[in-house]
């Protein structure tokens, strides 16, 4: 009975691995970033942030530095200066930072995925509101200074974006 089991189980096994293993899955496409940031930092009238000492299994995956008046991604002329790089953590969960310099309601309400109030954090002795989109699936930091409005945003926990807010720096 043992024996028969064996016979069994075995082709199972072997076919269950060989079908969950996706072998035609591109590997994620990174990009570097560093050129970018250091032409965004000398363009911008705002202090850019970036993250500093982040590990290695951390993926940039998105980059853009936009000045007002250029096409943004989309072909929109845009209407500020705007930075945005985005990682895809060790889970696979995308986190970002964006920054731009006009404080229009649309830039935040795009950012967030139209995230709704949801209290506050403290990161670094800097207060940032939290956001939360309808679905509750993304959620927020938003700080808003005269130069800048600065938005951290993933598919994550408020903690999870606390600590990646606490890697950013200007320089």
């Amino acid at each position: 009975m043992v024996r028969s089991l064996a016979v069994i189980l075995v082709p199972v096994l072997v076919v269950t691995v060989i079908a969950t293993r996706n072998l035609d899955a591109p590997p994620v496409e990174t990009v570097d970033w560093q050129p970018v940031l250091t032409r965004a930092r000398a363009e911008a009238t705002f202090p850019v942030l970036a993250p500093a000492n982040l590990p290695a299994n951390w993926r940039a995956r998105t980059v853009s530095w936009v000045k007002v008046g250029d096409a943004d991604a989309g072909g929109t002329v845009s209407p500020r200066n705007q930075w945005q790089l985005g990682f895809l953590n060790p889970e696979g969960i995308y986190v970002a930072i964006a920054q731009g310099d006009s404080a229009q309601p649309e830039f935040v309400e795009e950012k967030t995925r139209s995230g709704l109030p949801d209290g506050q954090s403290t990161v670094a002795g800097q207060r940032w509101d939290r956001r939360v989109s309808a679905d509750e699936r993304t959620r927020s930091l938003v700080i808003r200074t005269p130069a800048v409005v600065s938005i951290v945003v993933g598919d994550t926990s408020y903690e999870g974006l606390e600590a990646y807010a606490s890697t950013l720096q200007t320089g």
